[in-house]
Formats: C-alpha cells, sequence, structure tokens
C-alpha cells in the first residue's frame, strides 16, 4: 500500500539525495529531489510536500537562506523542514531551530533511523487536531484552532509550526505543568531524539512572540501557562 505523503530532499550530495531518495521510495512515499537549492524552492512551490529534508552547507545558498525563502511561501506554511547536519555543526542545529526548522538528523545518514524519525514527524504533524476547542483565549491572545491561526492585541502573530503548537499545548491545559519529557514526546514524538537544548530555544523564540511572562517556568519541573 502506497503511502499517502510527498517528500523533497535538498541536498547538493548527488549520493546522498538518490540513497535516501531510493529508500524513502521502499517505504511507499512519493520522493522527489533537487541537488541545487534554488530550484530545490521552485520544486517546492510547484510540488507542495508534506515534509522537505534540506542540508545546511550547500553552495550558492545554504539551508538558512533556503529556509527563509520556503517560510514566505504561504501555501508551504504547513510543510514539515527537517535539517541534514554534519555531527559537528551543533551552532547549525540551533541557528536551524530558530529559522524554523522542525528538527535535524545528523549526517551519516542510517536508514531506519531516519524513516522512523521521517514518520514521527508526519505523525505529530497533526498534532492540532487533538484539541476539541476551536477559539482559545489567553489574556491579550487569541488561537484559532480551526485557521491554525494566532492573535495578538487581534493583530495574526506569525508563529513557526512547532512555537505553535507548544502554544497549543500549554493553552488547551492551561494550569498544568508539562515536564521537557511530556514536550518531547507530545510535540517531537516518542521516536524523535532531539539535541539537549532544542526545547530551551523554542520556548525563548515563543516567548519572544508572546510576551515574556506567560510561559512559567516550574524550577525543576517544567512548563506551564496558567
Amino acid at each position: 500500500m502506497e503511502n499517502k505523503y510527498s517528500i523533497l530532499i535538498i541536498d547538493d550530495d548527488k549520493d546522498i539525495t538518490e540513497f535516501i531518495s531510493y529508500n524513502l521510495k521502499k517505504e511507499g512515499f512519493d520522493v522527489k529531489y533537487s541537488n541545487h537549492p534554488i530550484e530545490g524552492i521552485a520544486l517546492a512551490k510547484e510540488i507542495k510536500p508534506h515534509l522537505i529534508l534540506l542540508d545546511i552547507m550547500m553552495p550558492d545558498m545554504d539551508g538558512m537562506q533556503v529556509i527563509e525563502e520556503l517560510k514566505k511561501e504561504e501555501s508551504l506554511q504547513d510543510t514539515i523542514i527537517t535539517f541534514l547536519t554534519a555531527r559537528s555543526e551543533e551552532y547549525s542545529q540551533i541557528a536551524g531551530f530558530e529559522a524554523g526548522a522542525d528538527d535535524y538528523i545528523t549526517k551519516p545518514i542510517r536508514t531506519k533511523l531516519l524513516i522512523s524519525r521521517i514518520k514521527a514527524l508526519l505523525k505529530r504533524s497533526n498534532f492540532h487536531k487533538e484539541t476539541t476547542n476551536k477559539i482559545i483565549k489567553i489574556d491579550n491572545l487569541k488561537i484559532d484552532t480551526e485557521n491554525y491561526t494566532v492573535y495578538k492585541d487581534n493583530e495574526i502573530l506569525n508563529l513557526p509550526k512547532k512555537e505553535y503548537r507548544l502554544l497549543l499545548l500549554f493553552a488547551s491545559n492551561r494550569g498544568k505543568v508539562f515536564s521537557r519529557e511530556q514536550i518531547y514526546s507530545k510535540i517531537w514524538g516518542d521516536d524523535i531524539i532531539v539535541g539537549n537544548r532544542t526545547i530551551d530555544v523554542h520556548i525563548r523564540k515563543l516567548r519572544e512572540h508572546i510576551g515574556p511572562d506567560k510561559i512559567l517556568t516550574v524550577q525543576g519541573v517544567g512548563y506551564k501557562i496558567n
């Protein structure tokens, strides 16, 4: 039975794109790839994939610049973007999360882990449907869960997907403290292992958007919204 999800790989290394493409196609995914970042952006706009695997270090345009261009495209706002990084590029991983990436996968690529991570990411992409409330209000914030839109002081607040899901998790469970382990499970999925600073980066960026006092840190336990 074929998988309903489409995946785009953007990496200048032809051997890597062919290797990943071959293994994902065996899993039933609809896979396209490009070995040039500018062509990859055009292809993303054309096919509107569910998930993009994006290399960071590329000639002409690096992954950070590519994600910046992809984020401008309204039709790609729900597309999951996962960086492919060398193991030594921790600074790039943090910068990638700040740029709006959903996850990163380190090279060299391990096939089983890659497939597991992709499946988990796609599974978590429907997280917003877990809430039954269509409108959630918190002080000057309003979350329209049906249209995936956040308003601050009645103006639209453009949040990256992970920050939106974090806010929705806290807002749908006001007063409940979520541990780091629970947040990892709810937002990234149990099959995904992310870096130690991942939650810190996303919480900090979310606070910058909605205000520093809305998300409270419960020392030694986790985070909550009152």
